[in-house]
This record gives C-alpha cells, structure tokens and sequence, in this order.
C-alpha cells in the first residue's frame, strides 16, 4: 500500500527494537492511525476534533 501522507512516529517509540509503536497522520479534516510495524495493514481514522480531544484526556491522565 502507498501512501502520499506524511506518516510520524511518537516521539516516546524510541529507536532500534524499541520502535513499535503507533503512526499518524494528518488528513485534511481527520487523523490517520496506523500500527507502525504493519504500515501496509488497516488505518483508523478519526474527526481531528476527536483525537484532539483524546490526545488532551491522555495528557491530564493521573497515570501518567
């Protein structure tokens, strides 16, 4: 599967055998996810106001 979207991997995936992590990418109005080890595989998509609003609750987790 080829893509012309500019796919980012997390920051916190780190490098080498550590890097399984997440991809995204940004739609003209939704973000793209994609598991970065099987680019080629099923994307997600949601409304940008949406994974915004996740990214937000993720941030303030007391877990964190």
């Amino acid at each position: 599967m080829t893509s012309s979207d500019n796919w980012r991997k997390s920051s916190y995936s780190g490098s080498g055998d550590g890097n399984a992590c997440v991809e995204v990418a940004n739609r003209r109005t939704r973000i793209a996810v994609r598991d970065s080890k099987a680019p080629a595989r099923a994307t997600l998509s949601f409304p940008t106001e949406a994974f915004t609003a996740f990214l937000q609750s993720v941030k303030a987790a007391p877990w964190r």
